[in-house]
């Protein structure tokens, strides 16, 4: 796990999901020619919510012993689980552009997890989405 001030622009799918009434991306950027995709972008989409909120519902939901590891991991299943069956997805684009700002938290895998060995986590936007889109949605739980 890292910090970064680096942020990061790409154009890759994209995935735009709710959890626990806040939206999200998830994206996948390439490290080098290979192209396979091999980290993970998530990051709040909402307007007013910072990347940290994530992370607090990783440490809410997950076990109280949990470190950041496994708190990563649960951020990545909760990414893949609305990329794979679509639950509470709101959009998906086979090519769109993206921007992680400086900030944020970076977190190698020991073991490939869901075809990711990487998750970078930062505030995140997704070019062409609509207010709609972002805005916070009603939910019956909080993490």
């Amino acid at each position: 796990m890292s910090s970064t001030d680096e942020g990061l622009t790409g154009s890759s799918r994209v995935t735009v999901f709710a959890m626990f009434g806040t939206v999200f991306g998830y994206a996948t950027h390439h490290l080098d020619e290979r192209r396979i995709g091999d980290v993970a972008i998530v990051g709040p989409l909402t307007p007013g919510v910072e990347w940290g909120r994530l992370w607090q519902m990783a440490r809410n939901c997950e076990r109280t012993t949990a470190g950041e590891k496994e708190l990563a991991r649960w951020v990545l299943a909760q990414a893949t689980r609305a990329f794979v069956c679509g639950s509470d997805r709101i959009a998906q684009f086979q090519q769109r552009g993206w921007k992680l700002e400086p900030g944020g938290r970076r977190v190698r895998f020991d073991t490939t997890y869901a075809n990711r060995d990487q998750l970078w986590t930062g505030n995140l936007t997704v070019e062409g989405l609509t207010p709609d889109q972002l805005a916070e949605r009603p939910t019956f739980y909080s993490a």
